[in-house]
């Protein structure tokens, strides 16, 4: 889109200025950018397209953009070498709508010499997360992912199997000359070749598909929740993965999706009647020990605690992630997720089953908050991750605790470990 588009000066002033809002690094993204779309109405969807990916491509190679502008620095000097560098843009493109000075800067820009790269700045990171990653793995593996998380996710759907299955979804998709592919590992999952605006599509407005990263989709085969059970979501949020609990429970007995805010649970509401659930009752608490959930201690079947966690195995969609989280925020994370997941585990009924989530690839935000748990809760045993998916035919190396990074499963970062309590 970035290459073909015709480019204006006012469509880099757009970019620049959307870029500059971005930057201060104060709300995500995407809020940022919906907001800024919100005041620049007469944006058509091309446009938009624009600005989106520019500001993107800059987010998730800022260290590497800014050594190369480097002494120049802001918003237009990032994006003009983001345009050059990774957007398929030539200097001739843009040579007649910016300025004198910015012409002979891009004349020069390209004619310069490769700088030497710390290894944070070839992998894009900001130091301190290059530094944690490097206490888990080798310089090259590290690598690998940093560049893997620095490329754009695809789109993955899954399938609610209560309105179709995935071969019908396959087979009107290819009708309609939209590219698809099963996904490797979720038995519901789809992956799209190109990004589609799927809104207005008769499938979704049927609730026959949503979208979801298959790595996430996993957690449902992890949890396996049954006809008739009780099972709580513990951080339901806007109700992505309590669709995916509540069409494998095939919307029998009773489902609990649990959020602190009442704003995300209402979204949550239509999407379920879309999907056709009617087991699904939504619960805005003020905190992991309100008195709506001490009341179901020992009483559920499964529980799922997809954790408040830093986000960074979704650095694919959210690169402003990395320049956001600072160290402080992981310390206070890792005591939240201790408090949620010993808070979680009071649910969960002799012989029953918890599964601990998130979408970090911090060690600390996940193996360290399960050892601790089952140090101070030795009524709770781990199961193999790997073990309970290849029972159900899905072969994937993923150790004892499912771990999915991008560059080896092409998946988002995700972590979940199955714990189970004793009869």
């Amino acid at each position: 889109m970035t290459s073909s588009i015709r480019i204006t000066p006012a469509l880099l002033q757009h970019t620049t200025d959307a870029l500059g809002r971005l930057l201060d690094f104060t709300y995500p993204a995407d809020a940022v950018l919906s907001a800024y779309f919100r005041q620049h109405r007469a944006l058509g969807g091309r446009e938009r397209g624009f600005v989106a990916e520019t500001c993107y491509a800059v987010l998730r190679r800022k260290r590497l953009l800014e050594k190369l502008v480097a002494p120049a620095f802001g918003p237009r000097w990032l994006m003009l070498a983001a345009l050059l560098r990774f957007s398929g843009v030539s200097q001739r493109q843009l040579a007649d709508v910016v300025s004198a000075v910015e012409k002979d800067w891009l004349l020069a820009f390209k004619s310069k010499p490769e700088p030497e790269l710390t290894l944070a700045e070839q992998a894009d990171l900001p130091d301190w997360l290059c530094e944690r990653l490097l206490t888990c793995m080798p310089d090259g593996e590290m690598l690998r992912l940093a560049r893997s998380l620095n490329q754009n996710a695809p789109l993955d759907l899954r399938v609610n199997s209560l309105k179709a299955t995935r071969e019908q979804v396959m087979t009107r998709f290819a009708a309609e000359g939209i590219a698809a592919e099963a996904c490797r590992y979720a038995p519901l999952g789809i992956r799209l070749k190109a990004k589609p605006s799927l809104e207005r599509h008769p499938l979704f407005l049927e609730g026959a598909i949503e979208v979801q990263d298959e790595g996430s989709q996993l957690l449902g085969s992890l949890l396996v929740p049954k006809r008739g059970e009780m099972v709580a979501d513990f951080c339901a949020g806007a109700g992505g993965k309590t669709l995916l609990l509540g069409a494998l429970m095939r919307s029998t007995g009773r489902l609990y999706a649990f959020d602190i805010s009442d704003k995300r649970l209402a979204r949550l509401k239509p999407r379920a009647a879309r999907a056709g659930l009617s087991n699904v009752h939504t619960a805005c608490i003020a905190n992991e020990n309100d008195i709506r959930v001490k009341r179901l201690a020992g009483k559920l079947d499964r529980v799922l605690v997809d954790a408040p966690c830093s986000g960074l195995g979704t650095l694919r969609r959210n690169p402003d992630l990395k320049w956001r989280q600072m160290p402080q925020d992981i310390v206070e994370l890792t005591q939240k997720q201790q408090n949620i997941l010993a808070a979680a585990s009071r649910l969960v009924k002799s012989g029953g089953r918890l599964v601990y989530a998130t979408c970090s690839i911090l060690p600390e935000e996940n193996e360290r908050v399960v050892e601790d748990f089952l140090a101070a809760h030795p009524e709770f045993s781990r199961l193999s991750a790997a073990g309970l998916l290849a029972q159900q035919g899905i072969a994937i190396d993923c150790g004892e605790d499912m771990k999915l990074l991008p560059h080896v499963h092409g998946t988002d970062g995700f972590y979940a470990a199955i714990l189970e309590r004793a009869k």
